[in-house]
């Protein structure tokens, strides 16, 4: 059976279980919570002085955390593990030569498990391909284990209600390391949007737009264009969707309601898997672009897009459109403003708006520094690294707030709303762009936490 007549199939079941709304919106199941679980919203666990932390995945991704781990305050590299003996090895003489005690090492198919059961490891730190990452995390929390997943953390509806539920009955975090809610524009803007400067957001943008070329035999296994093959939609939402949601309020104040998804066929996808594998595959899955709109509760859109496989120059978009003013990333970053505030505009004479670039941006940014970023962390995250800096600040507030018992930055409802896009947006395109309900993974508690005091 062809992978897109699977799709069609299982998004099928979804409306024949669940109904169909007169005006052809695709219903959602929403699981009752289960026995003996309570809702993660604002949870803070106990504090830990020293966080014991075991690597799992030490290819790409993994062996720049280990850089920057080797930096961190309060952080202990306790465990280190991957299927390839040298990412270990090579781990491991790193560690040492910082002059650290030496970490566990574990090489062999089920080494993850003893990494995961250790009584002296406090987070699980999860590098490793997209599918191996949910049956990872929720052992991990089952043994008593805090998780911190890669992105997407999750592929599918139910990988997400999955991370849900064990969070919730376990009471261990579960967040996604989506690095660019850290990213310094990003930050300045959030923090710009909560000061009122931009009025009220009621639209944003975001994307992943990369030309993969050079980097498809760089995964295991190659792993990531196999994903590719076998999955079309947006399969990696993350980074541009992330900071759109939380300048949003996305599940403190607001919630994502219905979405509706439109892709390319496989021009490049296609042969890019041809020409590496060596055989026909006329039925590559992923599309070369995929545009996704998002409407939320308060009446409010997002539009994101994935493309992986053209020469499109790099592309976040991060855009947030205020009722008072606008702030974009991409292709050039800029912010306007009214000249006056709304209530004073003279509409039998506009004046427009007063456009930041430049150093007068660089003066605005600095004049709505998020609080999280002070000059101190951000001299030391550019100095160790990572994306720029944005991954070392997004680890340091994890470890920042598992040492002072804070609510994490990320929650488990944000990895599961914003890696649900996935699943979705394949329901959707299967059914000739239906829109589709996007399920509260709140379970009705979306606007428990407005106006909560989170430090980001």
């Amino acid at each position: 059976m062809k992978r897109t007549s699977i799709i069609a199939a299982i998004a099928a079941v979804v409306i024949l279980a669940a109904g169909c709304c007169g005006d052809r919106t695709i219903k959602t199941k929403v699981p009752a919570r289960p026995a003996g679980a309570a809702s993660m919203l604002g949870f803070a666990a106990e504090a830990i002085d020293t966080v014991h932390i075991g690597f799992i995945g030490l290819g790409m991704r993994g062996s720049g955390a280990i850089t920057r781990y080797l930096a961190m305050p309060g952080a202990v590299i306790s465990a280190l593990c991957d299927l390839v003996p040298e990412n270990v090895e090579a781990a491991r003489a790193r560690v040492v030569e910082a002059g650290f005690t030496e970490p566990g090492l574990y090489t062999d198919g089920e080494g993850w498990k003893e990494v995961c059961r250790r009584e002296d490891i406090d987070l699980i730190y999860i590098c490793t391909d997209w599918e191996s990452h949910v049956p990872i995390a929720l052992y991990a929390m089952e043994c008593g284990k805090h998780v911190a997943i890669e992105v997407p953390a999750a592929t599918t509806l139910k990988e997400c209600w999955d991370l849900v539920n064990t969070s919730e009955r376990t009471r261990r975090h579960c967040m996604m390391l989506e690095n660019c809610v850290y990213d310094f524009f990003e930050m300045s803007a959030l923090t710009l949007a909560r000061d009122g400067m931009l009025g009220e957001i009621i639209h944003g943008e975001g994307a992943y737009c990369h030309n993969l070329d050079r980097y498809w035999d760089r995964y295991w296994n190659s792993w990531r264009l196999e994903f590719n093959r076998r999955f079309g939609g947006d399969v990696y939402a993350t980074h541009g969707f992330g900071p759109i949601c939380q300048a949003m309020n996305i599940h403190r104040g607001d919630r994502l309601k219905t979405l509706v998804s439109m892709d390319t066929g496989s021009f490049n996808g296609r042969r890019h898997y041809e020409a590496r594998s060596g055989e026909a595959c006329p039925d590559f899955a992923g599309a070369d672009e995929t545009s996704t709109l998002i409407r939320t509760e308060k009446g409010k859109t997002i539009l994101l897009e994935h493309c992986v496989m053209t020469p499109r120059p790099y592309s976040r978009m991060y855009q947030l459109v205020g009722t008072d003013g606008f702030a974009g990333k991409y292709p050039v970053q800029q912010v306007c403003l009214r000249k006056e505030g709304a209530g004073a505009v003279d509409y039998r004479n506009p004046r427009g708006e007063k456009v930041y670039s430049g150093d007068e941006l660089t003066a605005l940014l600095e004049g709505h520094r998020n609080p999280v970023n002070t000059p101190e962390l951000e001299a030391l995250a550019k100095q160790v690294g990572g994306h720029g800096g944005m991954d070392f600040i997004m680890d340091y507030r994890l470890i920042y707030c598992l040492r002072n018992g804070l609510p994490l930055d990320m929650d488990v409802y944000d990895l599961a709303e914003w890696c649900c896009v996935g699943e979705l947006s394949r329901i959707s395109i299967a059914h000739g762009s239906a829109p589709v309900e996007v399920p509260d993974f709140t379970r009705g508690e979306w606007d428990v936490l407005k106006g909560f005091d989170y430090a980001f």
